[in-house]
């Protein structure tokens, strides 16, 4: 018997407002998180990773944003149906978020301590005494120097990484049930990226439940880290699948492209593989396969008929004509 999700989420979409025209970002994604789960985002820039995160949270601006419809169910409730204030008192709390870029993110005109301890004064009612000390000891932990003099420095004090580490930071002091990192990893060197992505492991190992959704681009921390992986690309689940199963036998074309691109030692002195053409814009997607315009094996009907997301073995699902469903 499977466990029941920590998270569903079904047939999400959400679009822009671009001159006039509705521009679908996501375009009907559905998956499922897991308790003691880490889940995987791969894809290219604009491929819908971000946007579907923050979908998760409600943070897309609106306008120009929107998220159309689907569901998110966390808890029995869906989220996105909920009132703004009950919101707010899961964000941070059950669910928290690393952002993507940190500068856009920290307040440049309040102390590194008043906006990490801000969530978990909220949330847990702790006196400021006590939220200092959480603060210094997640601040220590995501190697963060001499924490407690530095919690009354201010962002622009802090160099790119270590205020990726501060965002980090921010995002684990309340050990949310759910913790969504988006690229939490991208501005730190090699060895605190280890520390950090077994930090973010280490909230699993407790047994109570806690998960990741992390979005990435860097395909050898998802083999290294992730139990399942979701591969999307124009707005939509391309293939998904555990992740030592994905890597031993990719089955989507953008799969095996992204894959194919990774260095390998028996190609040494040789160019990179790379993918054909560009990421179609937000507003041309093609009419069929949404890959089809840089797919090696494309066919007539991939530009006319969009495939289905079929499942090809337990957990494996795929998008694509090429690949036949089990009879």
């Amino acid at each position: 018997m499977s466990p029941k999700p920590l998270l569903e989420v079904k047939d999400l979409k959400t679009y822009f407002n671009v001159g006039g025209q509705k521009a679908w970002a996501t375009a009907g994604v559905s998956f499922d998180v897991y308790p003691n789960e880490f889940l995987g985002i791969v894809g290219e820039s604009g491929s819908g990773k971000s946007v579907t995160s923050l979908s998760l949270m409600r943070l897309i601006p609106d306008p120009p944003g929107h998220i159309d419809s689907g569901q998110v169910i966390y808890d029995g409730q869906d989220l996105l149906a909920l009132p703004i204030e009950e919101m707010r008192k899961i964000r941070g709390k059950e669910i928290a978020m690393i952002f993507q870029e940190p500068m856009t993110s920290l307040n440049p005109v309040f102390t590194i301590g008043m906006q990490v301890t801000e969530s978990v004064i909220l949330h847990e009612n702790l006196s400021k005494e006590e939220a200092r000390k959480r603060a210094i000891d997640v601040l220590t932990q995501v190697g963060i120097p001499a924490a407690a003099e530095r919690l009354d420095d201010y962002p622009h004090q802090f160099s790119g990484g270590m205020r990726q580490r501060v965002m980090i930071a921010m995002a684990l002091i309340c050990e949310p049930k759910l913790l969504i990192a988006d690229e939490p990893t991208t501005a730190l060197d090699v060895t605190i990226q280890a520390q950090i992505l077994e930090l973010m492991k280490g909230l699993q190992k407790g047994g109570g439940g806690n998960s990741t959704i992390l979005i990435t681009h860097d395909l050898a921390v998802i083999a290294e880290t992730c139990d399942r992986v979701i591969v999307m690309y124009g707005g939509k689940i391309q293939e998904m699948a555990p992740v030592k199963e994905l890597f031993r036998e990719p089955l989507h074309p953008y799969t095996r492209g992204l894959l194919g691109s990774l260095p390998d030692e028996s190609m040494k002195g040789q160019p990179l593989k790379a993918i054909p053409g560009n990421v179609p814009s937000i507003m041309d997607f093609p009419q069929g396969c949404r890959f089809s315009t840089r797919c090696e094996l494309v066919e007539e009907r991939c530009h006319t008929i969009e495939p289905e997301l079929v499942e090809i073995s337990p957990g494996h699902t795929v998008r694509c004509h090429l690949v036949e469903a089990p009879a």
